[in-house]
């Protein structure tokens, strides 16, 4: 099993940056990528970005695209999200979840960091 927890979360204003992190422990040999993930409030939980563990390859969602930037420090098992130019629809609670392969869904869900975007 793979366990997986978040921090960073705060409140920022809007325009500025914020850092997240996923730390990883347990099995990580296992881990396939990483993905970001956030649920606002009243909405259903939705992709925001992900990273091959073991190659340099990235998804994000349109929503962040060139806002937002994922990567990853395999020395210390970790996957940083780093989140430029903040709108107040990014606010929510941001979980960072793990997969096994490119077949299986995204699983060993953190309990989540609140990231709030307000003035």
């Amino acid at each position: 099993q793979v366990q997986l927890t978040e921090s960073g979360g705060r409140l920022v204003q809007p325009g500025g940056s914020l850092s997240l992190s996923c730390a990883a422990s347990g099995r990580t040999f296992s881990l396939y990528a990483v993905g970001w993930f956030r649920q606002a409030p009243g909405k259903e939980r939705e992709f925001v970005a992900g990273i091959m563990w073991n190659v340099e390859r990235t998804k994000y969602a349109d929503s962040v695209k060139g806002r937002f930037t994922i990567s990853r420090d395999n020395a210390r098992n970790t996957v940083h999200l780093q989140m430029n130019s903040l709108k107040s629809e990014d606010t929510a609670v941001y979980f960072c979840a793990g997969k096994a392969g490119p077949a299986t869904e995204y699983g060993s869900w953190g309990q989540g960091t609140q990231v709030t975007v307000s003035s």
